[in-house]
């Protein structure tokens, strides 16, 4: 018995956004993210509730400036004390894992979902997926794009407008298309 797309999800398998049931299910997470983008300026306590509804998790003093945008919303994974500037863009078929203390810019992307090179599978809906992991005290600049299968180390900084193809190290600063480490962070600042 072939593998449902459920379970091709984060592997790098080919699966097909056709299949039984996938977009009934991300419909449901849609009208949910519908709901914390109408929420007002001083409703953060609704918005802190549809946040622990719609992620996989959302940890303590999660802060998403709206409009927030995201394929489903449940294979993201916060840590503490994160911040999101407006316009967050989150291609998460796959997982998405954010660790404490991060703070993201306007319009980052993070994209665990690709299509294949043959336009035949194209034709057919057919995407991959390979996880995203951002380590704990990470710094996403504004516009930067992140990848799928790309790990970004603790403590390390993304330049404003990066396409981060590869994994960066822990406690750099990395910039540029593609992105590049440019030099080390050392000590305090």
């Amino acid at each position: 018995m072939e593998k449902s797309w459920r379970d091709k999800i984060n592997s790098g398998e080919i699966y097909y956004c056709s299949e039984a049931g996938f977009f009934r299910e991300q419909i449901k997470c849609l009208m949910l993210l519908d709901k914390f983008n109408r929420t007002r300026p001083n409703q953060q306590r609704k918005r802190t509730k549809l946040a622990k509804r719609f992620f996989g998790a959302a940890g303590k003093n999660l802060y998403i400036e709206p409009p927030l945008h995201a394929n489903w919303g449940r294979n993201t994974y916060w840590g503490d004390n994160c911040y999101a500037n407006f316009n967050l863009t989150l291609v998460d078929d796959g997982e998405i894992h954010i660790g404490d203390g991060c703070l993201l810019a306007p319009n980052v992307v993070l994209a665990t979902a690709g299509h294949p090179l043959e336009p035949e599978l194209r034709r057919k809906a057919a995407q991959f997926s390979k996880p995203i992991r951002i380590g704990k005290d990470v710094w996403i600049g504004a516009n930067a794009v992140v990848l799928p299968g790309v790990s970004i180390g603790d403590g390390s900084v993304i330049g404003a407008g990066s396409v981060v193809t590869k994994d960066i190290p822990a406690r750099v600063v990395a910039v540029g298309n593609p992105c590049r480490m440019v030099r080390k962070i050392e000590g305090c600042s």
